[in-house]
């Protein structure tokens, strides 16, 4: 079975099954902090590692078109409700409306740590895809916002 065939949500549902118990094993031999900051360098070091391989599946440098088509990958099963607010080659702009992540990390008592299993792996995503697309957001519905606030860009001077 391919991997890339399991649904993401359903991914960083399995995902999250086993770091809960890493993250109590952690925090029980050193401390709270410890855990989280090992979860989160564990879920980066995880994104850039996916970005990179979906980046070689293509003959060129990935741009945000690339990176917006491959979007539905996320948004698979009502994942995500979009709000779609500009997409050109420079920029490529939404809102999401509904978290389906942040729903299951809560029920699964892991919402205070959401932000390390999904949100933080966004801009992550970037440094393997590719390091000159970046993501700006202020706000996320796992961190109690109405929405969370995308707003991707290619970095200047590195547009072809």
């Amino acid at each position: 079975m391919d991997i890339n065939s399991i649904p993401i949500l359903l991914r960083r549902k399995i995902e999250a099954l086993l770091l809960k118990h890493v993250l109590e094993v952690i925090t029980e031999r050193a401390g709270r902090a410890e855990a989280e900051a090992v979860i989160g360098e564990t879920c980066s070091r995880s994104a850039i590692e996916q970005g990179a391989q979906l980046a070689a599946l293509l003959d060129h440098t990935p741009t945000l078109e690339d990176f917006a088509a491959i979007l539905p990958n996320w948004t698979r099963e009502g994942a995500l409700q979009i709000q779609p607010i500009e997409t050109s080659v420079e920029k490529m702009e939404f809102n999401v409306t509904r978290c389906r992540y942040s729903e299951m990390y809560r029920e699964m008592g892991l919402g205070d740590i959401g932000h390390l299993l999904s949100c933080n792996r966004d801009g992550d995503f970037c440094i393997g895809y590719n390091p000159d697309m970046e993501l700006t957001r202020t706000q996320t519905i796992m961190k109690g916002a109405s929405h969370c606030d995308f707003r991707y860009r290619m970095k200047k001077g590195e547009r072809e």
